[in-house]
């Protein structure tokens, strides 16, 4: 597996997503987004992601969260239209207020299913890392999660099997194993 050289390109796109981020944080605990983005990006560089994978996976919430149609001409301008169209494929709603949770999770299921592999890439491992960090708050919470969460259990659970059985038919399958381990852990958790 070759690994991407990184530019001075990623290095631009760290300090936007950063700048972009500066006053976010995930929504359990106070810890800044930056830290999810940050994971993402080496999930994506360590499956042999290219340079646009990278910058994509840094900014892969940007638009969703950080200003819509101008933030998207912004990273178009800023990085290509190679990262632009990964960023859009992992973007579930650009809209504020959000459409309803399912069906928000529906079109994306369906988006992803028939995305490039690049996206499937960058998104396989932003749920990767979403699912890590709701197990770790799960063991360390218990039911007080949920009141983060505008679903519950049984609505997570369905949207992760989902995901599982579209990334299990990519290409990454040392990311692929890991999430299923992760649902599995989840599965488990849930059901005790």
């Amino acid at each position: 597996m070759k690994s991407a050289k990184l530019t001075e390109r990623f290095e631009q796109a760290l300090v936007y997503a950063h700048r972009l981020h500066i006053n976010q944080t995930r929504k359990v605990g106070n810890i800044p987004y930056i830290s999810h983005l940050l994971s993402v990006t080496a999930l994506v560089l360590e499956a042999g992601g290219t340079e646009d994978e990278a910058i994509s996976a840094l900014l892969h919430d940007s638009v969703e969260d950080q200003g819509g149609e101008k933030t998207r001409e912004e990273i178009r301008q800023r990085f290509g239209e190679s990262v632009v169209n990964i960023v859009d494929g992992c973007t579930e709603s650009e809209t504020y207020p959000k459409p309803p949770w399912k069906e928000r999770k529906l079109r994306y299921l369906a988006q992803i299913e028939t995305a490039s592999s690049s996206v499937q890439l960058v998104s396989l491992a932003d749920k990767l890392h979403n699912g890590r960090s709701l197990l770790w708050e799960c063991q360390q919470l218990g039911d007080e999660i949920w009141k983060f969460f505008p679903v519950g259990k049984a609505e997570t659970l369905w949207f992760y099997d989902s995901l599982l059985q579209i990334y299990q038919k990519t290409p990454y399958l040392k990311l692929v194993e890991e999430f299923r381990q992760v649902v599995n852990s989840l599965h488990s958790l849930f059901l005790s």
